[in-house]
């Protein structure tokens, strides 16, 4: 199953160039070039991580990934032109991932792709209540990798 991404910006040759590069990676792509049809999608479809322009036509990216932090936990990288030290602290204290500025680098940005949904796949997904809970056990040790409880059967010791 591929990782759904969705990719905000207004500029339609980004927004295009991105959807190529990630098709080549082979990511299901959710593109939008305004904020109102992206959070549609949002509410609708599962999303693995989103990619977000400040400067859009209706609404601002720092309120697209408010609204996203407000339900979801998934990766959120902003894309923007907007390289003021105070925008990106601003980004990244409303709950963004990670700042990149234009112009960028595609195969860099890729590169962080990749980078945050191994982070989010391996951490922040095993930690869903759904999730079975692994354990390992040696002799009377058990240990729960998931929540990390080690427990030591007492009981028959000598046996």
């Amino acid at each position: 199953m591929s990782e759904k991404i969705l990719v905000v910006d207004d500029e339609h040759d980004i927004a295009d160039l991105l959807e190529v590069y990630l098709q080549n990676e082979n990511y299901t792509i959710y593109k939008y070039y305004s904020a109102k049809e992206a959070l549609a999608c949002i509410e609708s479809n599962e999303i693995d991580l989103a990619i977000l322009d400040i400067m859009l036509p209706d609404i601002n990216g720092f309120s697209i990934c408010q609204k996203i932090r407000e339900k979801h936990t998934y990766p959120i990288i902003m894309l923007t032109a907007k390289d003021e030290e105070t925008d990106k602290i601003t980004g990244l204290t409303l709950g963004a991932d990670d700042y990149v500025t234009k112009p960028f680098r595609p195969l860099e940005l890729i590169a962080r792709v990749k980078a945050k949904l191994r982070r989010y796949n391996k951490y922040a997904l095993s930690q869903k209540q759904d999730v079975p809970a692994t354990m390992l056990s040696y002799k009377k040790l058990s240990l729960n990798t998931q929540t990390y409880e080690c427990v030591l059967d007492f009981g028959n010791w000598n046996s």
